[in-house]
């Protein structure tokens, strides 16, 4: 506790320079201080003028407009790798959207396994539960860090689950828990996941993202992906409860194909279109999605070499094969940390996300508002790994000022 009367550190102003000259700097700050987990960092080299070609002022109908669309879901398909008989559309209200559309549109045929370790994979146990009602229901949780025990999974059932646990820094390893011949569809939440991992198309029946992730682009708009065996379903199912036109994918009772050839159900940004294309533009010139993982897997080392050498962090996600490379979630796990109460340790953090700020080495990458607390650091392809190395020893300087701080005021 900070002694009666004193304040507890709130941001980097507050260190004084005794403080300050005691605990030498790092001598290299990143180019780049963005590793917010999203919106993410702009490709590298990004600007507005990469917009120019915009679009705008057309109706989204229009041939002008329809083509930049067209070419954005091209160019998506392609980079991602997905099988000629997948659908791809875009969809309203971001990665969300794209969830409760399939959740909407999909569920009710059978029974519904929710697999949930991170904030939103529980907003999805909260649909199924509160909202869609479905039954029977099959909730399989565990706390923030772990995965569930996959084994109680029902395949006979619809599995919803996220791929990368955005707010834990908790993947699924890979696709070999998935039966090929299983009974229900699997509905992935993938937004940190697609463009920075391989994705197993064949045992994924219905992936979201949005652009705001791995692609650095601007809100609002999500991605649906669609197997043939959903749009089986999408033909054969018609849901029982009201489906707000938003988070529908039928029209007059079957799939609404025109989605996935560029109309939209709402009117899209020809800004966040054109955003897409040029990210996707990029990345195909630095080769494609093996070269988008190779800096994912780059970031991730980095921040795995600093773990293994720093005695003030660890990572959130407790097992090494299950650790995202694209939300690295860290912990405080200095003895002396642990050992404050939980008022004093969130004043610590907050301090030392207030100075990484001023020092202007690292923003936005506080822990997610319902997750542990601790760091967030956003390993995505469009942030240089140089960067993430160069941050490193920063932390360690942020935390140990603080930590000095908080002791001198204590004493």
């Amino acid at each position: 506790m900070f002694p009666v009367g004193r304040r507890p550190p709130t941001g980097g102003h507050i260190i004084d320079e005794g403080t300050m000259s005691a605990l030498a700097k790092p001598a290299v700050k990143p180019v780049s201080a963005l590793f917010s987990s999203g919106p993410t960092r702009k490709r590298p080299g990004w600007s507005p003028s990469v917009l120019a070609n915009a679009a705008t002022g057309r109706s989204h109908r229009a041939k002008a407009a329809l083509s930049h669309i067209q070419d954005t879901l091209t160019g998506m398909r392609e980079l991602l790798g997905l099988p000629d008989d997948y659908r791809i559309g875009i969809v309203p209200a971001s990665d969300t959207g794209a969830v409760e559309m399939a959740m909407w549109s999909l569920l009710g045929a059978r029974g519904v396994d929710v697999v949930a370790w991170e904030s939103f994979g529980r907003a999805w146990v909260s649909d199924a539960v509160n909202q869609l009602k479905v039954e029977p229901l099959n909730v399989i949780e565990a706390d923030y860090g772990d995965l569930p025990d996959l084994t109680k999974i029902n395949f006979d059932h619809d599995v919803i689950f996220t791929w990368n646990g955005t707010t834990s820094g908790v993947r699924v390893a890979d696709g070999d828990w998935i039966p090929a011949d299983r009974g229900g569809l699997t509905i992935a939440d993938s937004t940190s996941a697609c463009f920075a991992m391989e994705m197993p198309w064949d045992k994924l029946d219905v992936v979201t993202f949005s652009f705001q992730k791995a692609l650095g682009g601007e809100g609002g708009h999500g991605v649906i992906i669609l197997s043939p065996r959903a749009v089986e379903r999408a033909n054969s199912h018609s849901p029982t409860w009201p489906v707000p036109k938003v988070l529908s994918l039928h029209k007059k009772g079957k799939l609404d194909e025109a989605l996935f050839t560029g109309s939209t159900i709402n009117t899209p940004s020809l800004l966040v279109i054109e955003d897409a294309l040029d990210t996707i533009n990029w990345a195909k010139s630095i080769g494609g999605l093996p070269a988008l993982i190779a800096r994912v897997n780059a970031n991730l080392a980095a921040v795995d070499a600093f773990v293994t050498g720093s005695p003030n962090f660890d990572f959130l996600a407790n097992v090494a094969a299950t650790r995202s490379p694209t939300s690295i979630c860290l912990k405080i796990s200095d003895d002396w940390f642990t050992a404050q109460d939980k008022a004093a340790q969130k004043a610590i953090v907050t301090a030392m996300q207030g100075l990484l700020a001023d020092e202007q080495v690292a923003l936005d990458i506080g822990s997610y508002r319902d997750a542990p607390l601790g760091l967030r650091i956003w390993g995505g392809p469009t942030v240089d790994p140089e960067d993430t190395i160069a941050l490193m020893p920063w932390l360690d300087w942020a935390y140990l000022t603080i930590r000095t701080q908080f002791q001198n005021e204590a004493a």
